[in-house]
């Protein structure tokens, strides 16, 4: 009887792990996947900021996010601080028409308005092109 129980008990564990690492394959498959092209264009802007406007440039950067959530050509998006004024935008698209499109949409005519307000000078905008990417998805 003892015996028993023992073997009920280690074949219920099996079964557990199984049913977990099943859940497990089930919940991953659910998730929503995305497949994006290669990543070919890209865009480097350098932003300075006037003397004392430096919270109100991390504040539109980190406001920006949400616009470009927006933006479904825009596969990859940073507003990142290079140092104490200086600030840049980092932002990938799959092709140049994403990039284009990025570029007539609502951040960049955000930042051109908000621009002689807190920036020292015009932002600097560098066109790239992407030669390798990994983006989660």
């Amino acid at each position: 009887m003892g015996q028993g129980n023992s073997e009920k008990r280690e074949t219920n564990s099996v079964r557990l792990k199984t049913e977990k690492r099943y859940d497990l394959h089930r919940w991953t498959a659910k998730q929503p996947r995305v497949d994006h092209d290669m990543t070919t264009k890209a865009l480097f802007v350098t932003l300075e900021a006037k003397p004392g406007k430096e919270n109100e440039v991390a504040k539109f950067l980190r406001d920006g996010q949400g616009l470009v959530q927006q933006e479904p050509a825009t596969t990859a998006w940073f507003g990142i601080r290079l140092g104490p004024t200086t600030f840049a935008i980092f932002d990938a698209f799959p092709d140049e028409a994403g990039r284009d499109a990025h570029l007539s949409g609502k951040v960049a005519k955000a930042l051109m308005e908000k621009a002689p307000e807190i920036l020292a000078e015009p932002p600097k905008i560098e066109k790239a092109d992407v030669l390798a990417d990994r983006l989660l998805g």
